[in-house]
């Protein structure tokens, strides 16, 4: 068995995926589709702590600009980390994982601090993926936020997600009732919706993450595994929906911070449509005038826009 194999949080980078040891490879199993309105439901299989599916935020982003009018997105938590007990040899803590995400941040261009490792090791992802379930019980689109303020606070500010004063700072900050969260947190309930999602995995055979499934009315599906370019997205999506029509947006940076109110470079290189240097470039001058705050690490900054600046829709 190899590294990768014994410890999911060995991420391969050439194939995208955190897999989890021993699982079997996805099913093509129909799932029931409901009727929201929307001709496409995406169920994503993921992980608050999954360096992957950090790699594919700028993808999904740009997939919600384009072709949001057709797509319901349904986040479902995976369980990428029960605990340390099953690893062996030398992957068995967790600072055999920190020199690993700095790699992978490397190559996805997403700003992750493998120190987290060093100074404050998480002992499992199920607190966080609970802690989602709970937010999703207030808000789904909350609860999205709520996700990725916990990824920016893991993978930026190196800061142990299972503790619940960063719960608390995160689900303050996405605008989520801190209170009921708490009570649904620790009173069973959010709990059961992650194992509910566990054991739909398994009937699915998510395997590893990002796992994302595209399906229709008539049962029809397309299954994307692991981190890809957009072009994979869209095709999976353009394979369902043959004349799916991508809705044009503003590309400039005080629009693209209305929709997102925190980018990566590579964020906004994908969401600009320019290249990697050419965004580091404007984010930088921006940040420079006083019109975004930059969040800086040794792997890579995170830009928000500054008090007094006013992006709107």
């Amino acid at each position: 068995m190899s590294e990768k194999e014994q410890n999911p949080l060995l991420c391969d980078p050439e194939t995208g995926v955190c897999e989890i040891p021993n699982q079997q490879n996805s099913s093509s199993q129909n799932v029931q589709f409901t009727d929201d309105g929307k001709p496409i439901r995406i169920i994503y299989y993921t992980d608050p702590i999954c360096s992957s599916c950090w790699g594919i935020e700028p993808q999904l982003r740009k997939l919600k600009l384009e072709y949001g009018q057709l797509l319901n997105f349904e986040y479902k938590m995976g369980g990428l980390l029960p605990d340390w007990e099953y690893n062996s040899g030398s992957i068995s803590k967790p600072s055999d994982v920190a020199h690993h995400w700095d790699e992978v941040s490397q190559h996805y261009q997403m700003p992750i601090d493998g120190d987290v490792w060093l100074e404050d090791p998480l002992h499992s992802s199920y607190p966080p993926s609970i802690a989602v379930k709970a937010a999703q019980m207030q808000d789904q689109n909350k609860a999205v936020d709520f996700l990725r303020s916990l990824r920016e606070k893991l993978f930026l500010e190196k800061r142990n997600i299972t503790k619940w004063e960063h719960l608390r700072k995160a689900a303050d900050a996405t605008g989520l009732d801190v209170l009921k969260l708490k009570e649904d947190y620790t009173n069973g309930r959010a709990e059961t919706l992650f194992r509910e999602d566990l054991a739909f995995g398994q009937q699915l055979g998510v395997r590893g993450f990002p796992s994302i499934y595209f399906l229709d009315y008539k049962e029809k599906q397309q299954f994307v595994y692991g981190s890809h370019p957009y072009s994979y997205y869209e095709g999976a999506l353009q394979t369902m929906l043959p004349n799916a029509q991508k809705q044009r947006y503003d590309k400039g940076w005080e629009n693209l911070f209305a929709h997102y109110p925190s980018l990566t470079v590579k964020e906004f290189a994908v969401l600009a449509d320019v290249d990697f240097e050419s965004a580091e470039q404007q984010m930088e001058s921006l940040y420079q005038q006083g019109k975004l705050n930059k969040t800086v690490t040794k792997n890579g900054n995170l830009y928000n826009i500054a008090v007094g600046w006013s992006a709107t829709r």
